[in-house]
C-alpha cells in the first residue's frame, strides 16, 4: 500500500502557482455548472467552490460570449480576493476561440483539450497543433484530457481490427482501454513534437464504470511519467456518485497514483455545488494524504444512546468547525490538524475522549448525568447541566485558542 509518500514519481505541472504532480500535495480541483457568459453568476459559484476548498476551479468555454466574458470573471475575482487558478474546457472550437480572444488565452491558468473532440478526420490534427500552440505562445499547461465517451472513433476502429485479425484477441473492454491510453499517450507525444514541454503536460483517461478507470489508470501510470488527473467521469448523483467515485479514486490513491482529482457529482435540482469540493476532501483526509479540516469523531448512537443531544452537539461542532475554517487557516496555523471527539455512552466514549486532542464522553441512557472532557488524554473537568453543549464548544473554542493562536 502507498503511504503519502510513496507516490508514484510524476513530472511537476505548474497551473497558476498551484503545483500538480512531482511529490506536491494531491490538487482537489472542481467546475462549475453556470453559463460562463454569465460572468456574475459564475464569479458566484467560483468564489463559493473556492471557499469550500477547490484550489483549482474549470470552467466550460464554448462559443464567443463565454470566451469574451473569462477575463472579466477573472477580474473580479481578484477584486474579491479570490486568487483561484481557473482552467477553459474547451470542445470542437477550441482553437477558434483562444486564436480570437486573446484576453481569455490569457486570462486561463491551463486549457484542457479533449483529443476526440479537437476536430474530425483531416482537420484534427491541425486544430490540435493549434491548441498546442497557443498554450506554448501564452505559456499555459494543459491538460489532455480522454473520456470514453467521446473517444476517436478512427483510433478505436483501427484497435479494434487489428485485434480480430491477432491470434490472441483481447476482450472488447481491453481494447477500449487500449484505445483510450493511445489517445492520450499519442497527443502528448504530438504535443511534445510540437514543443510543449512534460512540465505544461496532464493527462486523464476517464471512464464511468470504477472496475474500468481502475485498470485503465493503472496501465497509463506504467507507461509514462506525466502529471494525472484523476475522475470517474458521470459518477451520479447523491451517494452513488460518492460511492463510486470513492471506491475508485481510493484504490488508486492507495497504489500512489494521481496528482490531482474531481469528483464528477450530479448536483440535485439547485443542489450545492461545493458537495464535490467536500467529498473530494474528505476522500484525501480519510486516507491520510492531506489534512483539510479537524476531524470530528462521534459515536454511531445504538440503545444506549436513546437521547440525541451527541448527535446534535457533534452536528453543531462540525459545522462550526468547517465554516470557520476559511478564516481560521489564517489565525490559526495547523488548526485543521485538530482532532475532537464527540462520544454518546461510557462504552467508548472516555478511550475515544482520550484519544483525541479534546473530547466530551456524554452520559448514555440510564447513566449518571455527568460528562468528562479530556484534553490532550487527561480529564480536565466533568460538565453537568442542561447547557453541557454550550460548555463543551466554550471549551474547544479555548483550546484552539490556547494551542494555535
Amino acid at each position: 500500500m502507498a503511504r503519502p509518500d510513496e507516490r508514484r514519481q510524476s513530472v511537476a505541472v505548474n497551473v497558476g502557482g498551484i503545483h500538480v504532480g512531482g511529490g506536491h500535495p494531491i490538487v482537489v480541483q472542481s467546475m462549475t455548472n453556470t453559463d460562463t457568459a454569465d460572468v456574475s453568476g459564475t464569479v458566484e459559484q467560483v468564489a463559493r467552490l473556492h471557499r469550500a476548498g477547490s484550489e483549482l476551479v474549470r470552467i466550460t468555454v464554448d462559443r464567443d460570449e463565454a470566451a469574451a466574458a473569462v477575463p472579466h470573471i477573472r477580474e473580479k475575482l481578484l477584486a474579491r480576493g479570490v486568487d483561484v487558478p481557473l482552467v477553459g474546457d474547451f470542445h470542437y472550437i477550441g482553437h477558434t476561440l483562444l486564436r480570437t480572444h486573446p484576453a481569455c488565452a490569457e486570462a486561463l491558468a491551463k486549457y484542457r483539450i479533449n483529443p476526440g473532440n479537437v476536430g474530425f478526420r483531416a482537420k484534427r490534427d491541425a486544430q490540435f497543433s493549434q491548441l498546442i500552440e497557443l498554450a506554448l505562445r501564452h505559456g499555459k499547461p494543459v491538460r489532455i484530457g480522454v473520456n470514453w465517451g467521446s473517444l476517436d472513433q478512427e483510433l478505436l476502429t483501427r484497435l479494434m481490427d487489428e485485434n480480430n485479425l491477432s491470434d490472441n484477441p483481447r476482450s472488447a473492454a481491453e481494447v477500449m482501454r487500449e484505445a483510450i491510453i493511445q489517445s492520450a499517450l499519442l497527443s502528448a507525444q504530438r504535443a511534445e513534437e510540437i514543443g510543449l514541454g512534460r512540465d505544461r503536460i496532464i493527462l486523464s483517461t476517464k471512464v464511468s464504470d470504477v472496475q474500468n478507470l481502475i485498470a485503465v489508470y493503472r496501465d497509463l501510470a506504467a507507461r509514462s511519467d506525466y502529471a494525472l488527473h484523476l475522475g470517474l467521469t458521470e459518477a451520479g448523483m447523491g451517494s452513488k456518485g460518492i460511492v463510486a467515485s470513492s471506491a475508485a479514486l481510493g484504490i488508486l490513491l492507495q497504489q500512489g497514483i494521481g496528482d490531482t482529482i474531481r469528483i464528477s457529482l450530479t448536483p440535485e435540482p439547485d443542489g450545492d455545488r461545493t458537495l464535490e469540493v467536500k467529498v473530494a476532501q474528505e476522500l484525501l483526509q480519510t486516507m491520510g494524504f492531506r489534512q483539510f479540516v479537524p476531524v470530528v469523531a462521534a459515536c454511531p448512537g445504538c440503545g444506549r444512546t436513546t437521547s440525541s443531544t451527541f448527535q446534535v452537539l457533534a452536528k453543531e461542532i462540525e459545522e462550526h468547525l468547517s465554516s470557520s475554517m476559511p478564516v481560521w487557516r489564517d489565525i490559526y496555523p495547523g488548526v485543521e490538524n485538530l482532532s475532537v471527539a464527540v462520544m454518546g455512552c461510557i462504552v467508548n466514549g472516555p478511550g475515544e475522549s482520550k484519544h483525541a486532542d479534546i473530547g466530551i464522553s456524554l452520559p448514555g441512557t440510564g447513566e449518571t448525568p455527568a460528562a468528562p472532557v479530556f484534553i490532550e488524554g487527561k480529564k480536565v473537568a466533568t460538565l453537568r447541566g442542561s447547557d453541557v453543549a454550550d460548555q463543551f464548544k466554550t471549551m474547544v473554542a479555548e483550546y484552539i485558542e490556547k494551542r494555535f493562536g
